[in-house]
């Protein structure tokens, strides 16, 4: 709108949304709404009318830079398809009412295109399981062919330096704090926020080698799913990011993560490891993997500060803000697990001494992350049929928690760790794992199988230790039969884990208060994120050697 106001933003949107409005006379007009413009569906075309908003990272506050960034974003998205945009169209005063065209007093410009077919866009493509691999073949011959046209500019590669990516990282982090305890929990912001940094200390060399072999270009910089559309004659990749250019100046490792995070997010890891591997071997880049989990983190972080906005908007209606804060909060999850395992799934293996806190830990942990908890004490009962909150006498417990029993139970849960990391599906395990020769099995088996794994230990100070356990006598709650009469001997049979590496391995005070154990947990996850989990051969074929023995 005309920075003095001549047209209130309701009498705007009243004006498109009239059929009659428009030089074609559509039958319905249909609204959409972003945190920074409205998107007028008028078939065969759509209007899209920038918000007068500033986000610091965004100003369209004033007429003039709306005007601006609408002719920007026509030349930029025409690289990729110029089919779609028309041009940038005035809306005028004329007469006393609105027009689109020159008028009296131009109060508001609006980037006009050509309406899509919107049963080729490509997330509802992946709705209904039809994307092909032929469908992501295309997506990778077109970005390759972008890439490429994009000529390595000084200007542009100087955008690669940690100090420039850490302006867009640290902005994001300082614009979502306020968000803290609404769409992400302190513990993830810190853990991200944490990941993060550590990130760039450790892979200054990796990227400096980036900018040295002109991985740097004027990308897409928006390159989501709902921003491609998969037609029979032509595919087109559209929307790209014009009202900020360091947003664009990015790595193309940067570009591909956002589509292959969108995929994950919308639960096809199958894809989003297709499209990193065949986007990574045509542009001959295979350090690109090295890179990828970073921006994946990077990018589901950005998506959820975006929903975030969007779900704090006055004018957006409540069943929408209510799907942005879930959605936002999904992505901050996601941000998460990459941070703490990167793309592939993880087994988190929460064990410790009696009442040293490792169920709540790993309750908090399984929702932080978004995965399955099991636990040793529930599946204990589950399997000899005794209700889950029924502490029996001396003889039944004997029985429940005799060698037999016990070797049951570990054998139960190690046959659901293997089930779910099949599935490609994170999960952790509760339980004290107090013997040495069942965290053996539990290795051997996870490293056959190639999976990501770290042991969580939980501590507690034995004051602690024994309130909790005088606290379980009144707990109708407590599933684990384990009481005080029961430490010393628990304590005797526990066997310090000093056979796990220090890169599979954390430990964790509980006598804090939850939000800060939990906290320190993830931090601590994220640090040794990524690090290889493999023991040497000598090793893996010892324990596996005592496993069988």
């Amino acid at each position: 709108m005309k920075d003095s106001a001549a047209v209130s933003e309701k009498e705007l949107v009243s004006f498109l949304l009239r059929p009659c409005s428009y030089p074609n006379r559509p039958k319905l007009v249909r609204l959409i709404q972003t945190h920074v413009s409205y998107v007028f569906v008028a078939s065969p075309y759509v209007y899209k009318i920038k918000k007068p908003v500033n986000f610091g990272f965004l100003d369209f506050s004033t007429l003039e830079n709306r005007r601006h960034f609408c002719e920007c974003e026509v030349i930029l998205n025409r690289r990729l398809c110029p089919q779609m945009y028309l041009g940038v169209i005035p809306i005028s005063l004329t007469g006393g009412g609105l027009a689109f065209g020159p008028g009296e007093e131009v109060v508001e410009y609006a980037v006009k295109m050509r309406k899509l077919q919107s049963r080729y866009f490509m997330l509802r493509l992946l709705q209904q399981n039809k994307v092909t691999a032929r469908d992501l073949q295309r997506i990778v011959i077109t970005l390759k062919r972008f890439y490429e046209t994009q000529i390595p500019a000084r200007e542009v590669e100087a955008w690669g330096r940690i100090e420039k990516l850490k302006i867009s990282t640290d902005e994001n982090f300082a614009q979502t704090e306020k968000y803290i305890g609404l769409t992400i929990s302190r513990p993830a912001f810190e853990a991200i926020r944490l990941y993060t940094d550590v990130f760039y200390s450790r892979n200054a060399e990796l990227f400096e080698s980036r900018i040295n072999a002109h991985r740097i270009r004027d990308c897409h910089g928006d390159l989501h799913l709902e921003h491609i559309h998969i037609a029979p004659e032509r595919l087109s990749i559209y929307d790209c990011i014009e009202f900020n250019d360091r947003f664009r100046y990015i790595d193309t490792a940067n570009d591909v993560a956002f589509l292959a995070m969108d995929l994950d997010h919308h639960g096809r890891p199958d894809l989003s490891r297709q499209i990193t591997a065949q986007m990574a071997d045509a542009l001959k880049d295979s350090a690109m993997l090295r890179v990828i989990d970073f921006y994946k983190c990077y990018r589901a972080y950005v998506r959820g500060k975006v929903e975030s906005l969007h779900q704090s908007s006055a004018e957006v209606p409540e069943p929408e803000q209510i799907k942005s804060r879930m959605q936002a909060e999904n992505y901050f999850r996601l941000a998460l697990n990459y941070a703490v395992h990167g793309s592939e799934p993880i087994v988190l293996i929460v064990m410790g001494r009696v009442a040293s806190g490792k169920s709540t830990l790993a309750r908090a942990l399984g929702c932080e992350l978004g995965c399955e908890v099991l636990s040793s004490d529930r599946t204990r009962k589950e399997l000899a049929g005794v209700p889950l909150y029924v502490r029996g006498g001396p003889a039944a417990r004997s029985w429940l928690y005799s060698e037999a029993m016990t070797k049951r139970t570990y054998k139960t849960l190690l046959r659901h760790a293997r089930s779910r990391i099949g599935q490609g599906v994170s999960v952790i395990l509760d339980a004290t794992f107090s013997r040495r020769h069942h965290r053996d099995e539990l290795r051997c088996l996870l490293e056959r199988m190639g999976a990501t794994y770290c042991f969580i230990e939980a501590q507690a100070p034995e004051e602690i230790v024994r309130r909790r356990l005088r606290e379980r006598e009144v707990d109708s709650r407590e599933v684990s039969d384990a009481r005080l009469e029961n430490l010393d001997m628990l304590n005797r049979s526990y066997e310090v884990p000093w056979e796990l590496q220090s890169n599979n391995l954390v430990t964790v005070a509980s006598n804090r208060a939850p939000e800060e154990t939990i906290a320190e947990t993830l931090k601590a996850l994220a640090c040794i994120a990524h690090k290889s989990s493999e023991i040497c051969e000598r090793c893996r074929l010892s324990i596996c050697e005592s496993v069988r023995s």
